[in-house]
């Protein structure tokens, strides 16, 4: 695959929020920068639950998982508490419940059973930081994807970035339409996980994020 189609200048730096299985239009527009950084240190805020929230397509349309966390004991009191400091719970066997509804919704799809054994490791049991789930399924995506990005997980005091780590990317469209498995039922559902791209389309869902279009937010 040739490089992916960058279409900010040389040098430029995108700051993105920590996000599990981020929506096509997060990736997109990283896609868009030859560097960008994933800010493991954002301050935490439980309202901001696309850290450790994603959304797929199922049967009945929209279907919203969580992977559960936990604070730190005594975490408000010592300090400033960040998104780096929060662990994946155990709670709800949740590993098993995603899994289960990734192949309900996608097992029917092209592509679902190429992909999906190189997701089953990042759903296990056992106490390891959100983050650090993150930053391990963002590797894999950027890799599936043929996203040459360089993602780091820190700024330098002196870099200039754009930044977009308070955006609701969950709010953002998709760059155009790409084909679903159930639009039929549903209609085009434009504000999905990335997973969704990649289980639909395979192979071809880099040109749906390199198409050119330049995606543009209020920074």
């Amino acid at each position: 695959m040739s490089s992916p189609l960058i279409v900010r200048p040389a040098g430029s730096v995108a700051v993105l929020p920590p996000q599990l299985f981020g929506s096509v239009a997060y990736y997109a527009l990283m896609a868009q920068y030859p560097a960008a950084v994933i800010d493991t240190s954002l301050r935490y805020d439980k309202r901001f639950k696309s850290v450790h929230r994603y959304t797929i397509a199922d049967a009945g349309g929209e279907l919203r998982l969580t992977v559960p966390v936990s604070r730190p004991e005594g975490a408000f009191l010592s300090g400033r508490l960040t998104w780096g400091d929060v662990t994946v719970s155990d709670h709800g066997r949740w590993w098993e419940v995603h899994l289960q509804a990734l192949e309900s919704a996608y097992g029917r799809t092209p592509f679902f059973e190429f992909y999906i054994d190189r997701f089953i490791p990042l759903f296990v049991p056992g106490s390891r930081s959100i983050c650090s789930m993150v930053i391990d399924a963002d590797a894999l995506i950027r890799d599936i994807l043929g996203i040459e990005t360089t993602v780091s997980q820190g700024l330098t005091p002196v870099q200039q970035f754009d930044d977009y780590r308070r955006v609701d990317f969950s709010a953002v469209d998709a760059p155009r339409p790409y084909w679903q498995l159930r639009a039929d039922r549903h209609g085009f559902l434009s504000r999905l996980s990335i997973l969704d791209l990649i289980f639909n389309l395979g192979p071809e869902a880099p040109l749906l994020l390199f198409c050119g279009e330049k995606t543009n937010f209020v920074l």
